[in-house]
């Protein structure tokens, strides 16, 4: 089946009091709009064509080159942002898959069930439809006596007995795309909100003899359009619910889920148990027996099995097996964690490669490194790796022992099994199995004190 995509995102959405574009709020760590075209690009559609109106360059630039794109002006309704993609999709023979960029919860499970609804019933249009508990503000789905669908109808529009109703349109179909366009020239905006409804298009094709099918979701909450930011909390909660879900169901322990925040697209192994106020964000992945938290958030981060990251923030790194991270870390980017490293409290590590039973058990700042295997980091060692305008590397050899209170001056090599006393400014390199002492000599001035200091002050 050969399938198109035309996203609507061209509203201001003025309920979400923003600047910024609806579609580019962030639902999961992503924008609205971002998460429905990842949805629908996992289905194989060939094309994809994004409506763009109130800060459509804003939109454009998020979304690179993952679409094509079409100007919506003026905004007169749904029916006119899809006669705005006529020009780029007229030709097209195949199915038009419609949604909205403010849907971030629908899911791949049901766009495919709409799709394979919309070529076994060889309708000309299929309607997602959910029944709703509380249907108000959405269209109404109207059928015959035989259960056929014969039209929607808008929440403004609607009659009584019809905003009864609690079969909704959730703004998602599958056309014809053959069909789709003449009928967009027979729209008229003789309505309530004086706007061309695509809506309209199920009452022309049923009108003209076609037939108009419909798939209801199992979950109405797939359907929830997102208008304001009360909306948006609840569509992160229920993103966020459903995560939590997959995991805990898949073998992970969850202490707390209510206060525990998982991106859709981070992976958790079997057996990790994760504490309250975790946050695992962006590609982040964890391996299989960890603990992760409380009060840790990973970003776009790789961490191996058994390992443990307490009171941490990392981002864009890797920590591998059996490491001991916390608390009151920070691990920026590019810095790589080998197997069964320590790293203690109030420790920074940026840009380093740190080798394996390496430790580093409080009060130190290693940027722009390469430590070996079995190194020693004593309390309050630096690497002073900028010298205002280029920033230098450090290497510390395997098995390397590095006082308390030490500053490491890069460009810089501390060698193998070498030692720098407690309180040094290592300036030179150091060989390996050699001692460098870098401080200054210690004088003492006995009798500095008098009687007469005292009665001064």
């Amino acid at each position: 089946m050969n399938i198109a995509s035309l996203i609507l995102a061209a509203g201001k959405g003025t309920r979400m009091k923003s600047k910024l574009p609806k579609v580019l709020h962030k639902v999961g760590g992503k924008a609205m709009v971002e998460r429905v075209l990842e949805t629908v690009q996992s289905i194989g559609t060939n094309r994809d064509v994004v409506i763009v109106g109130f800060g459509g360059d804003a939109v454009q630039n998020y979304l690179g080159n993952r679409a094509e794109f079409v100007r919506q002006e003026e905004q007169n309704g749904t029916g006119h942002a899809v006669k705005m993609a006529q020009p780029v999709l007229g030709d097209y023979d195949g199915t038009i898959l419609l949604l909205c960029g403010d849907t971030p919860l629908v899911t791949r499970e049901s766009l495919e069930a709409l799709l394979e609804e919309h070529k076994n019933s060889g309708a000309a249009a299929t309607i997602l439809t959910a029944h709703m508990p509380d249907p108000t503000g959405y269209g109404r789905i109207i059928r015959n006596e035989a259960g056929s669908v014969v039209r929607i109808v808008e929440q403004k529009d609607g009659k009584p007995e019809e905003l009864a109703v609690q079969e909704v349109n959730t703004g998602m179909y599958a056309f014809d795309s053959k069909k789709l366009w003449p009928c967009l020239d027979q729209l008229s905006d003789d309505n309530a909100q004086g706007e061309l409804y695509i809506t309209d298009v199920v009452g022309i094709l049923v009108n003209g003899g076609d037939k108009v099918s419909a798939y209801m979701t199992k979950d109405f909450e797939e359907s929830l359009g997102v208008n304001s930011r009360l909306q948006l909390a609840e569509a992160e909660s229920i993103l966020k619910h459903r995560k939590n879900i997959e995991l805990m169901t898949a073998g992970v322990t969850i202490i707390d889920p209510a206060n525990t925040y998982v991106a859709p697209e981070v992976t958790v192994g079997a057996d990790t148990i994760l504490h309250p106020g975790t946050i695992l964000e962006g590609n982040t992945v964890i391996g299989e027996r960890c603990e992760i938290g409380p009060h840790t958030r990973l970003t776009n981060v790789k961490v191996g099995n058994d390992t443990i990251i307490h009171f941490t923030y990392g981002h864009d790194c890797e920590v591998k097996d059996g490491v001991d991270v916390g608390p009151y870390v920070h691990l920026r980017p590019n810095t790589v964690l080998g197997n069964k490293v320590h790293v203690g409290n109030f420790v920074e590590v940026k840009n380093s490669n740190v080798g394996e039973g390496t430790k580093f058990p409080h009060l130190s700042y290693i940027g722009d490194s390469d430590v070996g295997s079995g190194v020693n980091i004593g309390c309050g060692t630096i690497t002073v790796n900028y010298d205002g305008k280029v920033k230098h590397r450090t290497t510390i050899g395997d098995g390397a022992f590095v006082g308390c209170n030490s500053n490491l001056v890069a460009p810089v090599t501390v060698g193998n099994y070498s030692y720098v006393g407690a309180g040094s400014t290592i300036t030179k390199n150091v060989p390996d199995k050699a001692l460098a002492v870098g401080r200054s000599k210690q004088i003492v001035k006995e009798n500095w004190v008098t009687d007469d200091t005292f009665k001064k002050k």
